[in-house]
């Protein structure tokens, strides 16, 4: 425990510089990211231009937002991009990590309306539509317009996805739609430095920055727990349908098992999203791993029977056999909504997993053992 204390308080001098700036050509000042490779931001005089790169199209911009305060005049002459009054006091948000991240960043007050809220756990949300303070707009794909522009929000926050068709209806109410497109970072602390871009929209850059310095010293400090050891074989999640879809190499939680110090059967593979096998292949790669990590949603924790009667097959897998599998049930917990911005979080639960004796005292978090 007094090495990771140790390891912690280095990792924190080393990113204590991850939020400076450089002079750009055109006269701006460059905004160091250390990790993200989408977003990029440049700070001008009276205004800031945040652009996003396209994670579909190479070499080409997703979006471009010139951030100007609120209580200043719009500066002449602005670049090209979405003008955003910064900071954000109203918002319409459609996704249930984002709502959470706001809650991290103490925000909860510029939630004015949510889309798909079934899917929405965060306590504030329920409670603010229950009493009224928060609008339920309706569903993600289609939500209700006149509802949305009641509300006079200063932006909506959404997720893009490939080959989406574009935001329909939402694209022609002259609101700013801002794109999250952080997951599409090809590494756990590209994704959640992303924190530092909704700092700055929400007006709280200084409460962004110190999140994000404490999720990347913990992170780094906890990479090197494992750095020096033997690499135990885990296999994750489980069928689906009639496929087994295991994590690319590329993708977050491949990238993260490589970080956890774990030996991951598809850890060269270059995909960065999931990758669909038959369940023979995945016997076959992943049969004799020493720990099996699966999701889960279910209203009570899954048991071994369980997934036996789901599919026969899994009872010839090592770690099935000896008792070595552990399930986040993402329906109870709140993995989906904390992980992103916390990936030290979920990294802690799989070195506890993968090294016991590394993490002796800290509590499982997401991941618990399958009785």
């Amino acid at each position: 425990m007094h090495r990771l204390i140790y390891l912690i308080f280095a990792a924190v001098l080393l990113s204590s510089c991850g939020g400076q700036m450089r002079s750009s050509a055109d006269g701006g000042d460059t905004v160091r990211f250390r990790y993200a490779q989408l977003l990029s931001l440049v700070r001008y005089q009276g205004y800031t231009v945040a652009t996003i790169q396209h994670p579909w199209r190479q070499n080409a911009v997703l979006h471009q937002y010139v951030l100007v305060p609120a209580d200043s005049v719009v500066p002449e002459a602005l670049p090209e991009g979405t003008l955003i009054r910064t900071p954000l006091r109203r918002s319409v948000v459609f996704t249930t990590v984002h709502c959470s991240l706001l809650s991290m960043l103490h925000r909860e007050g510029s939630v004015a309306g949510v889309a798909d809220l079934k899917y929405i756990k965060a306590p504030f949300v329920q409670a603010g539509v229950d009493s009224g303070r928060i609008m339920d707009c309706g569903d993600g794909m289609s939500p209700v317009i006149e509802k949305i522009i009641d509300l006079h929000p200063d932006a909506l926050l959404l997720s893009p996805f490939e080959n989406s068709g574009g935001y329909g209806q939402l694209s022609e109410i002259d609101i700013p739609i801002v794109e999250c497109a952080e997951y599409m970072e090809a590494s756990p602390l590209g994704r959640a430095e992303w924190v530092r871009f909704y700092g700055m929209l929400y007006g709280c850059e200084h409460e962004a920055d110190s999140l994000f310095a404490l999720v990347d010293s913990s992170y780094n400090a906890l990479k090197q727990l494992t750095a020096n050891s033997q690499k135990p074989k885990a296999n994750i999640d489980k069928v689906t349908g009639s496929v087994w879809y295991v994590p690319g190499g590329r993708s977050t939680i491949g990238r993260m098992l490589a970080d956890a110090g774990a030996d991951y059967p598809w850890a060269s593979d270059e995909h960065s999203g999931s990758v669909a096998l038959p369940f023979e292949t995945v016997l076959e790669r992943a049969g004799e791993c020493d720990v099996w990590l699966l999701r889960y949603s279910g209203k009570v924790p899954l048991t071994r029977n369980q997934l036996l009667s789901e599919h026969r097959g899994y009872n010839q897998f090592r770690a099935f056999r000896e008792g070595r599998v552990y399930g986040c049930n993402v329906e109870l917990s709140m993995f989906y909504e904390e992980s992103p911005f916390r990936p030290d979080l979920l990294l802690s639960d799989f070195i506890r997993i993968l090294y016991p004796d590394a993490l002796p005292h800290h509590e499982l978090r997401y991941y618990h053992e399958v009785k």
